[in-house]
């Protein structure tokens, strides 16, 4: 494999190396991808997380009535139309 990187990017790898947490580049780059990784199933987590939270509240807004009735398309586009804006 082959890989292409900016001169930033070589020195901050030499530098890691360098401090001796690293014995050569290859362990600097296998830490990014692990760190990347985790930093996805994170970003994921929070998402749903996010996203439990407003199911929540507009449950609770149905459960109190606060509900609106969409009769069509055009409604439904007009909605998200609105919400865009």
């Amino acid at each position: 494999m082959h890989v292409s990187l900016t001169a930033e990017l070589e020195s901050r790898i030499k530098a890691k190396v360098e401090s001796g947490l690293y014995n050569n580049a290859s362990e600097v780059i296998r830490e990014a991808l692990r760190f990347m990784d985790t930093h996805e199933d994170w970003i994921h987590e929070v998402k749903l997380a996010r996203l439990r939270e407003q199911l929540k509240i507009g449950t609770g807004q149905l459960d109190r009535g606060e509900g609106i009735s969409i009769e069509s398309k055009a409604a439904l586009d007009a909605l998200f139309d609105d919400v865009k804006a």
